[in-house]
């Protein structure tokens, strides 16, 4: 029973805790055109995780000073955006939160990039009120 304890919670210390790191701040993320080029979006406030354990680990929050309209006439729209849960202490992204906000239209998600790991898409959700949240998902070329 120690034994069996004491692997579960190894398990759920390397799960939530262990293999995260922080993503260097930055002043910009890539968001696809509606031409398909990609390019960078400037943003502010930059805070993100990743894990080399999986490509759909990368978790992203930051605000973007340009207008959820313009943003919608040059940018691709990401038709299947759907928010990973991310662990509980990161505490600035909220999935449930950004997918109803998907939902009922206050936020709109783009595409950030295409293939960012084979099978993975960046998607970028933005807020109308600048907030910015970004995560990986599988995006189906691979058989899912």
């Amino acid at each position: 029973m120690i034994s069996a304890a004491l692997a579960g919670a190894a398990m759920y210390y390397l799960q939530v805790y262990g293999y995260y790191e922080p993503v260097a701040a930055r002043t910009e993320i890539e968001i696809t055109t509606v031409g398909g080029t990609v390019e960078p979006l400037m943003i502010d406030g930059f805070r993100g995780i990743d894990a080399e354990s999986s490509p759909l680990r990368f978790r992203a929050c930051f605000t973007v000073p340009v207008s959820l309209g313009t943003l919608t006439e040059a940018y691709a729209i990401a038709e299947r955006a759907v928010p990973l849960n991310g662990p509980h202490w990161f505490d600035c992204y909220d999935a449930a939160a950004i997918g109803a906000a998907l939902e009922s239209g206050e936020a709109v998600a783009f595409v950030g990039q295409r293939d960012i790991r084979p099978g993975v898409d960046r998607i970028i959700a933005v807020f109308r009120d600048g907030r910015g949240y970004a995560w990986h998902q599988l995006n189906g070329t691979l058989g899912e």
